[in-house]
């Protein structure tokens, strides 16, 4: 697969070029109403909302939000046994490539032109997270040759390992924590970056959460390598993100055309609701989120109750008006089914990370000795908690009575470690392929299981997801080189930071 989608115009060009030659028509070739690039500017805002709307929007609804059981799916019920479409896959894989990743490329080859870090360093760290999700999907993909057929590169990459890939991941994101600066004249994007407004102080805290994660991610597959990043990405210049306003997050116009994917979905569709696994849990926990991340059953407004994943169409039908939506804040208002919310629901942020997951990493890390962090588990731990209510519009005083509760004051030890996982974990809402990552990695929480109805050679949570059937049309060599390394192209083949 080439993975650019201006290849088959440069062949037409060069068609048309030719023509042209023989004709001696060649300023009838020029049309200026059709550039053929694009500014820096545009290609960074259309390929942040197409990322950001594929891998924390309503592409995880069909996927890594119901594995993290967050969600469970209360019509169509496919994914939620276990088998994803091969449509979803396909697009899923292809269209990262020939949209977000090719676009973020053009960025930072026009920023690098122009010796504008401020331009470039963001895209590079856009593009290092598209690949983080998708490598932690599949696992082995391509990345060092892909993106490369307009200049002449294959046009069927190899697939590189995983462990290079988190490796060039991290070289990449060092290189852009350096090259960004705050205060200066390089103006970058500005009002173009629909994540930060052109504020290099929060990207260089993103860049470095970015590194913090990969390292923590990779520490059982690789001690030592993990352990020299996590020390330098907390000691990079910068720093890391403390409060939430550090957060990644894009905040959507709601304008109807550009609004909140969840509300985007919602508004016509009636397929999801709050999984049984996460309401549970957070019920038993006296969470203050609950209200927040669900809404009461349309059958009793007086409780919330969660739906079981992985049943059939059969089985799950009963459960329509007695398990809960996902909360009002991702809802449009007036649905075809119904109203939920209120347009404000158009404009909720999509999440990339927060100030919250650090502060989870830094506890998991003092706690299990990794050198590098300061401060106590409990303090970290605590911080973290606060941060995610706040964040989902809980107060400070919430918090602390949550904190007080048994089950989630923190005790340390391998219980601290637990608790750390489990409130990571709830702290991840709407970042399903995170909340999944992160299950596949600790092992936290214990009650995610598959559902009862789970197709039979789906038997545990997927520790990945399957290669799209094109690529064995157009990529078969390298695609089959990296099943012969990485294991069967099934749901349970783990990858190689998931011991």
């Amino acid at each position: 697969m080439k993975y650019t989608r201006r290849s088959v115009a440069l062949c037409l060009a060069v068609a048309a070029t030719a023509m042209a030659c023989k004709t001696d028509l060649t300023g009838l070739n020029v049309n200026p109403n059709s550039p053929t690039s694009a500014p820096a500017s545009t290609l960074f805002t259309q390929a942040s909302i197409n990322a950001v709307g594929r891998f924390v929007g309503s592409g995880q609804l069909s996927g890594t939000a119901l594995f993290a059981q967050h969600l469970a799916q209360v019509q169509y019920v496919e994914e939620d046994r276990g088998r994803l479409r091969t449509e979803t896959i396909d697009g899923w894989f292809t269209n990262s490539y020939v949209s977000e990743l090719e676009d973020y490329q053009k960025v930072i080859e026009q920023g690098d032109a122009n010796k504008s870090a401020n331009t470039s360093g963001p895209a590079r760290v856009m593009q290092s997270w598209v690949f983080q999700n998708m490598s932690d999907m599949w696992g082995d993909i391509p990345y060092t040759e892909a993106l490369q057929a307009d200049k002449g590169g294959p046009l069927k990459p190899k697939y590189d390992t995983q462990k290079d890939i988190y490796y060039g991941l991290l070289k990449t994101l060092t290189e852009a924590s350096a090259s960004m600066k705050a205060g200066t004249t390089d103006a970058g994007l500005g009002a173009a970056d629909p994540i930060y407004k052109g504020d290099m102080s929060n990207w260089l805290r993103f860049s470095n959460g970015m590194r913090l994660r990969l390292a923590l991610r990779m520490q059982k597959a690789d001690a030592s390598k993990a352990a020299a990043e996590m020390s330098a990405a907390i000691a990079a210049p910068g720093g890391l993100m403390t409060t939430n306003a550090h957060n990644a997050t894009l905040a959507w116009p709601g304008d109807g055309v550009y609004d909140n994917p969840y509300s985007g979905t919602f508004s016509t569709r009636d397929d999801h609701r709050v999984s049984k696994t996460l309401l549970d849990t957070m019920i038993a926990l006296g969470d203050p989120r609950v209200k927040i991340y669900a809404q009461p059953t349309k059958a009793d407004p007086t409780i919330y109750a969660g739906l079981q994943n992985g049943l059939d169409n059969a089985t799950v039908t009963p459960f329509f008006n007695t398990t809960s939506r996902v909360g009002t804040i991702f809802y449009p208002g007036s649905t075809t089914y119904g109203t939920f919310g209120s347009t404000a629901g158009k404009k909720t942020p999509s999440v990339l990370m927060t100030a919250a997951e650090m502060e989870f990493i830094l506890a998991e890390m003092v706690e299990r000795g990794f050198a590098g962090a300061s401060g106590t588990a409990k303090s970290h731990y605590d911080a973290g908690v606060t941060l995610s209510i706040t964040q989902w519009g809980g107060t400070a005083a919430e918090a602390a009575t949550y904190l007080a509760k048994a089950g989630v004051t923190y005790v340390p030890g391998a219980t601290g470690v637990k608790q750390i996982g489990l409130q990571k974990w709830l702290s991840m809402f709407t970042q399903g392929t995170e909340a999944w990552s992160e299950f596949r990695r600790t092992g936290n929480p214990v009650t995610i299981k598959m559902g009862p109805k789970a197709y039979p050679d789906v038997p545990e949570i997927p520790r990945r997801i399957l290669y799209p059937s094109n690529e064995q049309t157009v990529n078969a060599d390298a695609l089959n080189a990296a099943i012969a390394r990485q294991g069967a192209n099934t749901y349970i083949t783990r990858i190689w930071w998931d011991k």
